[in-house]
Formats: structure tokens, sequence, C-alpha cells
């Protein structure tokens, strides 16, 4: 036993001694070593399996080269070689694979990248995302394979008449030797045409990167088709490959357009998509697509120069010839759409009157809306202008195509100095200032101007409507774009007198004229806003004398009024000296508040019965008795709807004040004594 405890004792001793290596010119000592762990690598970097090189043996393995280790990894399919299934196979033997090998490297780029090959792009270029609409791009060039050999093939049907040379007694199609000899041949492009349809809808779904893969391989593959018809045939749209395939090519180049403007693509990226369209050999009836991806990138010189404000016109000259900034529509909208984005809303302004489109109509559409961005930048006094200067010396100006609807925006916007959140007009959310409000005497000015170079405004009652109420309203805006009305006092009535002497002048010149001012003592005094009142009350009346027929409503007219129950009444007075005109509007008027009785009774439970005193003093003091009807009226629908007037039983009081003391004639008089009786009973 002791021997052979002084043997184990000995022999761990030599261990020991084994651990510990000295150098001793060094002066290292060593006392630990432990054999490498063996990652993963390429079969020709195996240290267990020694490689045999060549350039492009696929036949059979080389020497040794089939032998691997548990991390061989096979250079071309960038697996296990224990998973390869072509590692030893004839014509491939990717067990001969390496780096050094033209031939080999070649493969690998074809294995890992597939269809992206044909884009020309590196291997260090391909993401998850090129990969994954390089998938579906072969799914769709198989299922379109099947397709497109269904169409080459045709549909043979019997022609639609044919006369029988075997019994000239038969009818058409009664003979079975001649239905089998005048078959017709039909080459049917819909289910292509539904395919690629679908293909580029789900395309438009993916994300930027898999859908321009997917788009330029659909592009080149349906340029490719050929039409074996050798006569026309008349099947629609879809069923015709010369009409179809330039349908497709539209929408994809489209859609490729906005992509290169809209995303952020790398530069180089960027013009591989371009150069592989540019490759595409078009057929005769695509040749238009020719172009169409030619587009500037962002940096590029023009547009820069343009963007920045350094540029005003889009042109410059470049090796002796002029060069313009031209663009096709989709990619001015996609330009637009982005720096809207972006609130680069001067930036849109310059590149909208500086860029050149062969679509003059969707430009101006695009044009049209230079207002409402200067607006978004705050510069008021821009807009406002522009508004009404003519483009490029045309004859028409944005004015003249606006609508109601932008009428008011742009009023609410002069006014308060406040824009939308939103990019457009419709955008609902909320409103914030951005810049200072125009003087009244500029709004008044140019609100008259829009008003009479665009018809469809001019006799619309809302318009005239949204004027009045502007001019009632103090600068500040609620969040959600409502006005916040004020009671304007009313003026002395030489102040009046007077203001209704320059408003045929006045009005006259903002017609006619294109530089008009208006009187600053009067419209740029403390009594501007009642000026302005009073000019507009004018502009009504010149109105209905005018184009009284063409107006659909005029309680909107009154009710914008407001509390200014003065200006009103000037107006209602001023309708007296035309008995017809007088005639007209107050029958408009009467008409009004019978088809809007509920709207009315909701309203006036909103602004309470002192409005309501005094919008039937109003009317029932007046000194026309046609103009009293519309009291009686009121007054008909308050005792009809008691139920819904709770707040009816106030105006007893003021009534009572009011009314009783004046001379309004007998039926006037009696059928005000019983509304007040029923009102003194609530």
């Amino acid at each position: 036993m002791q021997c052979i405890s002084l043997f184990v004792e000995n022999s761990i001793l030599e261990d020991k001694k084994t651990e510990e290596v000295v150098d001793e010119e060094c002066e290292l000592v060593v006392t630990f070593c432990k054999q490498g762990k063996v990652m993963p690598h390429a079969r020709y970097d195996c240290m267990t399996h020694p490689f045999e090189r060549a350039e492009c043996e696929t036949c059979s393995p080389l020497a040794n080269n089939a032998n691997i280790c548990d991390q061989c990894y096979c250079y071309i399919c960038d697996k296990l070689a224990s998973e390869c299934q072509d590692w030893t196979a004839p014509s491939h033997c990717h067990c001969n694979a390496h780096n050094k090998s033209t031939f080999w490297k070649d493969q690998r780029g074809l294995a890992l990248a597939g269809v992206l090959v044909m884009f020309n792009l590196e291997l260090t270029d391909i993401d998850a995302d090129l990969r994954h609409g390089g998938s579906l791009l072969i799914k769709f060039v198989h299922e379109l394979s099947v397709e497109y050999n269904k169409y080459l093939a045709g549909e043979r049907v019997p022609p639609n008449s044919s006369e029988c040379f075997c019994h000239p007694k038969r009818g058409s199609g009664q003979c079975n030797t001649c239905r089998q000899h005048h078959m017709e041949v039909l080459y049917r492009y819909s289910g292509i045409f539904e395919l690629v349809t679908t293909f580029i809808n789900q395309a438009e779904k993916e994300n930027p990167k898999a859908a321009a893969i997917m788009l330029l391989g659909a592009a080149k593959e349906i340029t490719l088709h050929k039409d074996p018809v050798q006569n026309v045939q008349n099947l629609g749209h879809a069923a015709s490959l010369r009409v179809a395939v330039p349908r497709l090519m539209e929408r994809i180049t489209t859609q490729l357009q906005r992509m290169l403007v809209l995303c952020d693509f790398p530069k180089v990226l960027y013009e591989k998509f371009i150069s592989f369209f540019q490759a595409i050999t078009l057929p005769c009836h695509c040749y238009a697509f020719s172009n169409s991806l030619n587009v500037v990138p962002w940096d590029h010189g023009l547009l820069t120069t343009v963007l920045k404000g350094q540029n005003i016109t889009g042109q410059r000259t470049q090796k002796g010839k002029k060069v313009f900034l031209w663009e096709v529509l989709p990619v001015i909208q996609a330009r637009v759409e982005k720096m809207e984005n972006q609130q680069h809303y001067k930036e849109i302004v310059r590149y909208l009157k500086a860029v050149k489109c062969n679509d003059s109509q969707g430009l101006r559409k695009l044009r049209d809306k230079i207002p409402f961005y200067l607006c978004k930048s705050g510069d008021f006094v821009s807009a406002v202008h522009s508004l009404l200067l003519p483009f490029n010396n045309l004859a028409c100006c944005t004015a003249c195509r606006i609508t109601p609807f932008q009428f008011e925006i742009y009023l609410k916007m002069f006014r308060t100095g406040s824009v939308p959140s939103g990019n457009n007009f419709h955008d609902a959310g909320e409103w914030t200032s951005v810049g200072t409000p125009l003087k009244i005497s500029v709004l008044i000015k140019h609100a008259f101007k829009l008003l009479y170079c665009n018809l469809s405004l001019y006799r619309n009652a809302k318009c005239w409507s949204t004027l009045i109420l502007i001019l009632g309203s103090s600068t500040t805006l609620e969040k959600t774009g409502h006005l916040f009305a004020v009671s304007l006092k009313e003026p002395p009535p030489d102040f009046q007198e007077m203001v209704v002497s320059l408003s045929s002048v006045l009005l006259n010149e903002l017609k006619t004229k294109v530089n008009v001012s208006l009187p600053p003592k009067v419209f740029a005094a403390p009594l501007q806003l009642e000026a302005s009142l009073i000019l507009t009350v004018q502009a009504v009346q010149q109105m209905l004398q005018n184009d009284l027929s063409y107006l659909s409503s005029f309680l909107e007219i009154t009710l914008a009024f407001g509390n200014n129950f003065w200006a009103l009444r000037l107006l209602l007075n001023g309708l007296c000296y035309e008995e017809h005109i007088l005639h007209g509007t107050v029958s408009l008027l009467l008409r009004d508040l019978n088809f809007q009785k509920m709207t009315l009774l909701n309203l006036w439970k909103k602004l309470g019965p002192q409005y309501v005193g005094e919008m039937l003093c109003l009317y029932l003091t007046c000194r026309h008795k046609k103009i009293q009807s519309v009291g009686l009226l009121i007054i008909r629908i308050i005792s009809e709807n008691l139920y819904m007037c709770p707040w009816a039983k106030h105006l007893w009081s003021f009534l009572n004040t009011e009314l009783r003391r004046l001379p309004l004639g007998t039926t006037t008089d009696h059928e005000v004594a019983k509304f007040i009786d029923v009102l003194e009973k609530m």
C-alpha cells in the first residue's frame, strides 16, 4: 500500500511539472494550457482536413475536399456542410468551393442573392427587406409563367357566324365538320392582368425596399410578353396585351416614382434601381415609359438651389444650353407631400413656382394651394396677394377657383393669424397662431375682390355670412377653429351716413380697379370694424338687387350679424326702397324660417331670451309690414313649440316693456298682445 501511495504522489508531481513550461530567454512561464475549441469555418479553412484548390472544378470532389468536421460550412450555401445537398453532387460539388476563385465567388453571390443578382446588388447591400422582396418576386415569376403559357396557348372558340360549306341548307354552327375547321383562337390577357394587379397591390403593402424589388421585377417580366395576335381583337382593356401592359406599367412607374421621392433609399440602391429600369428593353407599346424613373435626387444641384430660394425661375444655363426643372406630376405630388410632412412650407412655395410639368391642369391644382402654404408659414400678406395675382401672367388667378369653404378658412386665417394644424383645408384639428393678422382695411378690401372675381362666391349666402361673421368677431380663435363673436357698438348716425355715401364709389372701384385704397380716416380709425360692416351691408344690398334669384338662403346672412342688430336694421331699411327686392328677400327669409324651425329653436335656446327679444323687436318695429311678417312668423314658431322653449318665459318682461308702447299696427298689435299673454301665463 505504501508503494502505491508513493507512486500516486510522484505522478501528481510529474503532472504539475509538465504544466510549468519555462522560457528562460523571455523569462516566460506557462502554468496552464487547454486545447482550443474549433469554431465554425469554411471548408477551405478547416485545420482537420486538408483542402485542395482549383478554379472551377464541379465534376467531382478533389482529393479529400469532401471530408468535413462538425464545424465545416459550405462556402456557397452559407450553412453547415452536412446540410448542403450539393456538397458532392456532380456538376455542383460545393465541397470544392473557395474564396480565391472568381467562379465560386460568382456562384456564392448567385446563391445568396437569388433573383436579386439581376439588380447588380452587392452582398453587403442586401438586407432582410430586399431578400423578402426577392422571395416574393420569385414566387410571382413562377405563377406568371404558368399564366403566360395559358395566354400563348389561346382559347379556341367557334366564330360568331360562318356559312356551312358541307350542307348548304344547314344553319351557322350546325355542321360539326365546319365547326372543327373554322375555329377562332382568342388570346385573352385578363388572367395575367389580374395576377399582376394583385401582385402590385401586395407590393404597395410591403416596406419600400421589398416593394421596389417587386415592382421593378414585375415591370421587367410583363415587358417581355409578346402578343401573338395577328389581327386586332376587341377584347377590352384587360384582355388585350397592347392595352393592358401600358396600364400596368403606368401604375408601376407611378408608384416607383413616388417611392424614389418619399423613401430614403441609400444612394447606391437608388442608382441601381434606376439603372435596372433603364436596362429593361421596352416593347413599342411601352416606349412612353422609357424615362419614367429619371427622377432627380433631393441633392440635385438645380433642385437644391430652387428649394433654398437661390433660383426662382427653375432654370439655368449649362454648357450653353438652358436646363429646366421639369418633373412629372406624380413626382411633384410626392415632393410636396414629403415637404408637407416636414412642414417646409416656404420650400413648397418656391418649388411649385419654379417646377414645370406637362400636366398643366394637375400642376395648377397644386399651385392653387400656394396661398394656403404661405399662411401656414405665417406670411399672410403674401398669401392674400397670391390669391388674386395670376401665375405666370395667366388670365385666371387662384381666387377664381376657391370654394365657399376655402373662402371661409382663408378669412378666418387672415383675421386671426391662426392656421389649422393639418395640411389640407378639410383636416380636422387644432388651430395655432403663426403670425400677425391682416389689418382690417387690407382684409375687407381683398375679401371683396375675392367675391367680385368669383361669381360662385358672390352668389353664395355662406360667403356673405362668413364675411359678416368675421367682421363681428375678435382676433382670438378657439383651438377648435370657432370664432369669438363680439358686439359692436352702433356708430353715430352721421358716421353711418358718411360710410354709406362713400360705399357706392368704393365698391365700384373694388370691382373694376386693381389698386384701390380705402380712406384711412374711415377704415383705419377706431371705428374701422363698424365702417367695414356698413360697407359690407351696402355690398349685400347691391348683390340682392342684381343676383337675388341666384340666392339659396337669406336666413344665414341675417343670423351672421349676431348681436349687431343695428347693422341688420341698416340692411333691412335699405331694402325697403325697392319693393320687388324687399318682397323677394322677405319671401326667401320666410321660406327659410319654415324649413328650419327645429334648427332655429335649438339656436335660440343657445343664444337666450335676450337675443330672441331684440330680434323680435327689430322685425316687429320695422316700418314695412312685409318685414313685420317675419317677426310674426317667429312668434308663431315659438308659440307652437313652447315645450321646447323654457326660456320663453323670460321674454315676457322684455317684450312687455319694449313693444306694448309702440304703434305696430292693428294685426301686429293683436298678435304681439296675444303672445305676451301666453308668456305671462308660463
